[in-house]
């Protein structure tokens, strides 16, 4: 099989409604390097960078709550700043890039995906094209 390790990915796949942080940023826990209270920041097994983590919701409306909230890693050497908070939001819209998702079967038997990314950011502006129309029963000159 052509496929080996995560599948990249784009952030509109995973992401379509958007996503909005709801936790902080934080190192993750490599918990066969940490012991008696020591501890070790988990390093990334294909590129060797640290991995830090941070909860985001789901903007699907269809999603039930329980699907809403998933965490999402980020590799990279200091800890990520998040996107400013926007006034008037309750959570703090954000993009991602270099996205790579890693299947897998969860504790409960059921697929699952893990999400590494490699840079976090705010929402990039989209506008929209104008579409310009000739006036009814005029032919364009």
């Amino acid at each position: 099989m052509a496929i080996q390790g995560p599948i990249p990915v784009t952030y509109t796949m995973v992401f379509p409604h958007g996503c909005y942080i709801v936790g902080e940023v934080e190192p993750v826990k490599d918990f066969d390097a940490s012991s008696n209270g020591r501890f070790v920041q988990s390093r990334d097994k294909q590129t060797g960078e640290l991995v830090w983590q941070v909860a985001v919701m789901d903007g699907d409306p269809t999603l039930k709550p329980a699907q809403k909230t998933v965490a999402v890693k980020i590799l990279a050497p200091v800890q990520p700043v998040p996107p400013q908070a926007m006034p008037g939001l309750p959570f703090t819209p954000v993009e991602f890039d270099g996205i790579a998702i890693t299947p897998y079967v969860n504790a409960t038997g059921r697929l699952a995906y893990s999400i590494k990314v490699r840079e976090m950011h705010a929402p990039r502006q989209t506008t929209q094209p104008t579409q310009s129309k000739a006036p009814a029963g005029k032919d364009a000159a």
